[in-house]
């Protein structure tokens, strides 16, 4: 009988984690197809670099937005519930996106859109803490954020061919689809009651009270931690969000062909995922200095990339750079989450990701800003490496402190 009950036990597991994966790789396919979109939404809206720029960081506005009240939406309504809310929620709002014919109205659609996700990604991570152990929720965790990087590698092909037949604004009302069909999987099949013998407890501070923003800001490296993220987001988001239109507009490479070349970052981005993560188990000690390395070599890469006279060139330096920039998000948060004691880690990383945001929204509005007044991508590429050294830097720092409190020990 407990035989039967432990295998019913993991095959909920299973079926609960895939379809957060698939849920994960939906919402980057509805976020990342106004990247390919871009060069044709500009032209046909009249719009500047700068004010697509400031179209693309309203998404990551209305995502930060909702970062701390979704967790507890989550919590007070159910993941489930809530994970249901937000798909059909965002599904309608990436079909407005094609509908809208102002620049305003596609910005407050586009926040909309940002909340309607920002709302899922709380009710995910609950489901994960939910169902899986705390010795499991790592590689639970690593398992379906590695849909970060197989969404964007599938946008790109399917989403330029879909503008090259019928349009952008045709793009945005199919892509509505993926998600309304996630949504019935999700009603289906995701049990409403969390694995039996999973363990809950009440994340508490060491005066026995529950753990708030006052116990995370007195941890000097959580400030280290914080702004390592913010200035991560913005190369992130930046080169998840323009890459598509720097093909385009900067090496004038056709809409089908820009689809393929932008797709490969992503899945380098995939195998960096598996093997720096790999890594970074193979020497903990040393996981921050790994990541530092990482942001560094992404940098070079994408100094190489502008540089390189060739696409073909220009398409491997890029492809480099996803490797590196998608491979440090696995050892990053393992990182970070072993500089915390284990009563503040929920809060902690509910905080860190609200500093990543806020380097998320900043990056394509300056980016695009940077084009518009220059004319070139040359200061935006800059702009994304000041970015990635700064988070290096803060990272070995980190791994000084780190060292030097071992030694105290």
């Amino acid at each position: 009988m407990n035989e039967l009950m432990g295998q019913s036990n993991k095959n909920q597991k299973w079926t609960m984690l895939c379809l957060m994966w698939l849920t994960m790789f939906v919402s980057y396919l509805d976020r990342v197809n106004i990247a390919v979109a871009g060069p044709t939404m500009m032209h046909d809206l009249n719009m500047s670099p700068w004010i697509f720029g400031s179209v693309l960081s309203s998404f990551t506005f209305g995502y930060a937005l909702i970062q701390i009240p979704g967790g507890y939406l989550a919590d007070k309504f159910g993941a489930k519930r809530m994970m249901l809310i937000a798909i059909i929620c965002w599904s309608i709002f990436t079909g407005l996106t094609g509908v809208v014919s102002s620049v305003s109205l596609l910005i407050a659609v586009r926040v909309l859109f940002g909340i309607g996700e920002g709302i899922a990604l709380g009710a995910q991570f609950k489901l994960v803490a939910d169902y899986f152990s705390s010795e499991e929720r790592s590689s639970a965790n690593a398992f379906f954020l590695t849909a970060l990087a197989i969404g964007p590698a599938f946008v790109g092909p399917i989403a330029a061919w879909i503008i090259g037949l019928t349009g952008w604004r045709e793009l945005f009302l199919y892509f509505t689809i993926p998600g309304l069909v996630m949504a019935v999987l999700l009603f289906k099949f995701l049990p409403e009651k969390p694995v039996a013998g999973v363990v809950h407890t009440e994340i508490l501070n060491k005066h026995g009270s529950k753990a708030g923003w006052k116990d995370i800001v007195t941890y000097p490296t959580v400030w280290l931690l914080f702004f390592t993220y913010m200035f991560f987001n913005i190369a992130f988001w930046g080169f998840l969000l323009w890459i598509p239109s720097y093909l385009s507009l900067a090496r004038h490479i056709e809409l089908k062909t820009m689809g393929f070349y932008a797709s490969m970052p992503y899945i380098f981005g995939f195998f960096g995922m598996i093997i720096l993560g790999w890594l970074g188990n193979k020497i903990m000690k040393h996981q921050t200095s790994l990541v530092a390395v990482g942001y560094l070599m992404t940098g070079f890469a994408l100094y190489v990339a502008f540089t390189q006279e060739s696409a073909l060139g220009c398409l491997a330096a890029l492809s480099c750079a996803g490797f590196f920039l998608y491979g440090g998000f696995g050892p990053f948060w393992a990182t970070a989450q072993d500089q915390i004691p284990d009563e503040l880690r929920a809060t902690f990383s509910g905080f860190v990701n609200f500093g990543g945001q806020i380097g998320g929204f900043f990056a394509p509005i300056v980016v695009g800003a940077i084009v518009s007044f220059t004319g070139s991508f040359w200061g935006g590429f800059l702009f994304l490496i000041s970015g990635l050294i700064l988070a290096a830097g803060m990272l070995f720092i980190l791994q000084i402190l780190s060292a030097r409190s071992r030694i105290l020990r």
